[in-house]
């Protein structure tokens, strides 16, 4: 069993796969569209990934704002969610994503990426770092 990680954002999607053990997420890509509203190819990109990964849950990040309430990013993210679950018949987890971005940046700024470089990586990193979160939440679950 694999988890796709999802980073939706208003123009890319950062997306991550677990292990088949379910121990450690590793980035995949970021998928760019032109408008926020063009989503088709983006969900058939990933159902393609549900596919060649073998991938039997989803988790997407939900963008809380940092007092814990549910802003107009929070619906999108809704929205999405519901059309994954219809594009690909899987079950779909919202995990707080708050500081993930600023997480994948800081760990970007460690290794030494130049400032202008990380626009290109932020996405996908931070799609690691939702998809990390959520296994290691599953691990304690289990001890």
């Amino acid at each position: 069993m694999r988890i796709l990680g999802l980073d939706f954002g208003t123009k890319t999607v950062g997306v991550a796969v677990s292990d088949e053990l379910l121990i450690t997420a590793q980035g995949v890509e970021i998928i760019r569209r032109k408008a926020p509203t063009k989503l088709r190819q983006t969900l058939a990109r990933i159902d393609e990934l549900v596919g060649e990964y073998g991938v039997e849950k989803i988790v997407l990040g939900y963008p809380k704002n940092m007092n814990n309430t549910e802003g107009e990013r929070c619906e999108r993210t809704q929205e999405f969610k519901e059309m994954l679950e219809k594009r690909t018949g899987l079950d779909v987890v919202l995990w707080d994503e708050r500081l993930t971005t600023v997480s994948a940046d800081n760990a970007m700024m460690e290794m030494g990426i130049r400032r202008e470089n990380r626009k290109e990586y932020v996405d996908e990193i931070a799609a690691i770092f939702i998809l990390q979160g959520y296994l290691d939440f599953l691990a304690n679950q289990t001890k």
